[in-house]
């Protein structure tokens, strides 16, 4: 008998093991990499709004890219050069959902609604979109990888 109670708690033990850990663990939802991703989301909404080029540069990763809401991929040079001639600029980006940050060891990935109005690549647009960002935690902080807009259709 004393074997047999050995036995499944042996089992027991490596199938709680085996079932109840995830390869990538994720952090609690009050984080301080949650706080530190929300502080790196305000600064890089508010580099957008001044056209801050320096600041934008360190916020994004060298490999960072952009899909905008017409499906078109850009790089960290082609957004930069949209700000610097002037093509894109922003005049608010108001929340209109909350702010959602997940974080999964040295990756965040946030979620939330937004109305931008701006001109984009020389066109005015006032619209709502849902957004993505992507942000990687390295030895200068948290960098922006990616991050993409899909229009909300109007109801």
């Amino acid at each position: 008998m004393k074997r047999i109670v050995s036995y499944i708690v042996i089992n027991v033990a490596l199938l709680s093991l085996a079932f109840g850990q995830s390869v990538i663990q994720r952090e609690p939802a009050d984080s301080s990499s949650e706080q530190e991703v929300r502080q790196a989301i305000e600064k890089y909404r508010a580099a957008l709004l001044r056209r801050d080029i320096p600041a934008l540069e360190q916020i994004r990763t060298d490999d960072y890219f952009f899909v905008n809401a017409s499906g078109e991929m850009l790089t960290k040079g082609q957004r930069l050069a949209n700000l610097k001639s002037g093509a894109t600029t922003l005049e608010s980006i108001n929340d209109e959902e909350d702010l959602k940050v997940r974080i999964h060891q040295n990756t965040a990935v946030a979620t939330s609604r937004v109305t931008i109005k701006g001109q984009y690549t020389g066109q005015p647009t006032s619209a709502q979109y849902r957004s993505i960002h992507i942000w990687v935690k390295g030895p200068t902080g948290w960098q922006l990888v990616a991050n993409q807009l899909t229009a909300v259709a109007a109801k």
